[in-house]
């Protein structure tokens, strides 16, 4: 049954949708967006006073987050009853605005849209290993579709290609700890002394390397999430991928990175992101020839479902509102 929320000024909607956009996921939790919110629009720009150089340095993984980001405001917006445009990229000489969010009018708002509304609550990075319950056929099914509506495509790695992710992922890691400036990023976003509001806590961080034969990343230091007893024998290993390597193809991919997680929250899935293998130029080339050069691989996510019986791992902090979105002096 369609039910339609009270209507609101849009200024109070764009905020609402921006603030929701802080929960969305990003590289080492650095939330690397800023939004602007006018009477008419609102306005995502790239903050890359929260990028990482070292590990981030073409800006990739900052594109991937701010396009989360985004679609967490549209998902936001729609269970607001409202209908929204995208326009990416709209400022050619100014590239660090990255999207331009307009409500194009009203529309029923559908049990699906309050459960992805919902699932921007719920969604979270789970480092735990998977237990014995497979993700099934027609629940990937779905995300394959969900993805291909934003315009990306969802791969479900065969055996054979997981054991190259394997190979893949270590050599990720190999190459990480030969990179000071890599390794220091990593220690100041999951250290004691990680900017206020962003970073990795302990509790999302496992307390010892789990049992897996995905490696998982290694942030130098153990947390306090116990990982439980799972060893990942079912989880299922997807890539997302296109053609293009551009700003626009990296944003688009951050959209169907959200659209995807949000849906799988929603199925009841856990999700990890395996960011490593793209951040690094001769990793990533190897994503590429497992795809069998289909495309670009954008990232690599381990679905499957999480050990009840353990604790689940704690929210990543977020920053205030206030630090991440500017609210147009019109629109007050």
């Amino acid at each position: 049954m369609n039910t339609s929320p009270p209507r609101r000024p849009p200024t109070a909607a764009y905020a609402d949708a921006a603030e929701a956009a802080g929960r969305a996921p990003s590289i080492h939790n650095t939330q690397p967006w800023h939004w602007q919110i006018h009477p008419d629009r609102l306005d995502l720009y790239a903050d890359t006073s929260r990028a990482l150089p070292g590990t981030d340095p073409d800006q990739r993984m900052l594109l991937v987050s701010c396009g989360a980001a985004l679609h967490h405001a549209q998902v936001a917006l729609h269970a607001q009853g409202y209908d929204t445009a995208v326009r990416p990229l709209p400022e050619p000489d100014r590239p660090e605005h990255l999207a331009t969010v307009t409500i194009t009018g009203d529309v029923p708002v559908t049990a699906q849209a309050m459960r992805l509304a919902r699932s921007l609550r719920l969604r979270h990075t789970d480092r735990r290993p998977t237990v014995d319950s497979p993700v099934s056929a027609e629940q990937f099914e779905e995300l394959r579709r969900i993805a291909a509506a934003v315009g990306v495509h969802l791969h479900r790695l065969t055996p054979d290609q997981v054991t190259d992710l394997v190979v893949a992922v270590s050599h990720a890691e190999d190459a990480d700890a030969a990179e000071p400036a890599r390794q220091a990023e990593t220690h100041l976003w999951t250290g004691p002394s990680r900017p206020a509001g962003t970073g990795l806590p302990p509790e999302v961080i496992p307390d010892r390397r789990p049992e897996t034969d995905v490696g998982e990343r290694d942030f130098g230091a153990h947390g306090t999430l116990q990982p439980g007893g799972g060893h990942d024998k079912a989880a299922t290993y997807v890539v997302l991928f296109g053609a293009d390597d551009d700003r626009a193809a990296w944003l688009r991919a951050g959209q169907a990175l959200s659209a995807v997680w949000l849906q799988a929250t929603a199925q009841g899935l856990a999700v990890l992101p395996y960011s490593q293998v793209i951040e690094i130029d001769g990793t990533r080339a190897m994503m590429r020839r497992i795809l069998s050069h289909l495309g670009q691989a954008y990232l690599v996510l381990r679905l499957g479902v999480a050990d009840p019986e353990h604790a689940l791992p704690g929210h990543t902090p977020r920053l205030p509102f206030e630090q991440t979105a500017t609210v147009d002096q019109a629109a007050r």
